[in-house]
């Protein structure tokens, strides 16, 4: 479908089926701390809720003769650590490479190649996390961030990961189209070459849109190649674009 056509210090770009390259801006290493200082705060406000709320019910639930340094640890120290601990790996996982803080900063996490990372590149690149944090306030990461090319920590690096912006004129929608685009078994990439087809098929001359859809839906489906390709016509096509988007249009 798509194949990697260059990455510069600042821009992953791939050559898309439209014949209009696909450009990714590389978050800096503001943008990256910007969505670190959100998540850590969320983080540790949730492990806090959990352990000073569960201060609070232990004793409800517990009499004062089963109540003691046992159930502290395993009600209250362990899950909050976990909720601490796993924030990251478990949110990135499910939100396709974000984080609420993530999110908010407007930057996701891709593969060098622009799709969507698996679970063993997010797990890999959260394991690096330790080290990227040494010595202390993440300066390894800071530092490797500011003097790599790609703007890339360490964690980033092993993984084969990077940072990148949101693009602006899709807003909030790139990290639904990207989520939709998981869940339908296509990458970032290919997701957001379908949503910039919609985006532009009111400007597209209807046979040139018309033959562009099918291209496209025959990479992402080879289902739709050949017969039912033909049988395609305007309308359809563009239903067919839109349901690869999660029904977002």
């Amino acid at each position: 479908m798509d194949t990697l056509a260059g990455l510069d210090d600042a821009r992953l770009r791939v050559d898309s089926v439209t014949g209009v390259p696909l450009e990714l801006s590389v978050a800096g290493p503001g943008g990256r701390s910007f969505a670190f200082i959100i998540d850590f705060h969320i983080r540790v406000l949730a492990a806090l809720t959990w352990y000073f709320g569960g201060m609070l019910l232990v004793p409800l639930v517990f009499d004062g003769s089963t109540y003691g340094p046992a159930i502290m640890l395993w009600a209250l120290q362990v899950p909050a650590a976990l909720i601490y601990l796993l924030y990251h790996p478990v949110l990135e996982i499910v939100m396709a490479g974000r984080t609420p803080g993530k999110r908010i900063a407007g930057v996701r996490i891709v593969t060098t190649d622009g799709s969507v990372p698996g679970a063993g590149s997010i797990l890999l690149r959260n394991v690096f996390r330790y080290v990227d944090g040494l010595p202390a306030l993440y300066v390894v990461g800071l530092v490797t961030s500011v003097v790599s090319a790609r703007n890339q920590r360490i964690g980033d690096i092993a993984a084969r990961t990077l940072l990148i912006y949101d693009e602006a004129s899709k807003g909030d929608d790139v990290g639904d189209v990207s989520s939709a685009g998981a869940a339908r078994g296509i990458s970032t990439a290919q997701a957001e070459l379908v949503q910039d087809l919609v985006d532009r098929w009111p400007t597209l001359d209807v046979d040139d849109r018309l033959d562009l859809a099918r291209r496209l839906l025959a990479r992402l489906d080879p289902d739709r190649g050949g017969a039912q390709g033909a049988m395609l016509n305007d309308d359809n096509a563009l239903r067919a674009l839109q349901g690869y988007l999660g029904g977002l249009r």
